[in-house]
């Protein structure tokens, strides 16, 4: 039995791609640390905003599977974005990319605006909380 609910109140506005809420019940936290576009040898990858986020996301899941996780799983994702305005002009593939990664189950997330990130070449991190079985 999945630990979480997603909760979305109708006197919100309608969520696109997130949840306004996620509640856990029982389960075990998993705590995942910022994920950038890094390959394996520490090299940042991706020319786009789209190509980042989805090594970016990519990572992250890789993170959480390790941990003994799925997408289903994840009930808070923070994103910062060098470029907020970008990632809006790119949300609907950026949409697109989760749910071809990590399906329609959304957990709570936010998108937060930063000066730059710890790799400079990065243009996106993620990083989120799990709750498993």
């Amino acid at each position: 039995m999945n630990p979480l609910s997603r909760i979305n109140p109708a006197e919100l506005s309608p969520p696109t791609g997130f949840s306004h809420a996620v509640t856990a019940t029982g389960g075990r936290l998993v705590f995942l640390a910022g994920q950038t576009s890094l390959d394996g040898d520490g090299k940042v990858v991706g020319a786009t905003l789209p190509e980042q986020f989805e090594t970016a996301l990519g990572n992250l899941l890789t993170a959480l599977r390790a941990a003994g996780g799925s997408p289903a799983a994840l009930a808070r994702v923070t994103v910062y974005a060098t470029d907020v305005g970008d990632y809006r002009a790119h949300a609907p593939e950026l949409g697109r990319i989760w749910r071809r990664l990590a399906g329609r189950d959304y957990p709570a997330m936010a998108v937060i605006g930063v000066a730059r990130l710890w790799d400079e070449q990065a243009v996106v991190e993620l990083d989120g909380i799990a709750v498993l079985d």
